[in-house]
């Protein structure tokens, strides 16, 4: 099964609540992980609650075009519950 990203919601500065197809929803903190160019403007909090899924790429996005791989996310985030 590919993992995909079906629904993201900022919980509080950079730290985001992020569910996969698989039932797990994650917190995920990206504060240490905003480094280089297409990241640097997410480091603006207002910015960086702009975050949506996009449903061409199965993950999490910026309008700048930013994004995580959903491999990447799932590894980094702490699971915080698991949907039936």
């Amino acid at each position: 099964m590919f993992l995909r990203v079906t629904a993201v919601n900022c919980l509080e500065a950079y730290k985001l609540s992020v569910a996969f197809n698989d039932g797990v929803v994650k917190e995920v903190d990206l504060q240490n992980e905003l480094y280089g160019e297409v990241f640097e403007p997410l480091k603006d909090p207002a910015y960086f609650r702009q975050v949506a899924v996009n449903p061409e790429t199965n993950t999490i996005e910026w309008p700048n075009g930013a994004d995580y791989a959903p491999e990447y996310l799932y590894r980094l985030g702490a699971a915080m519950r698991r949907v039936a």
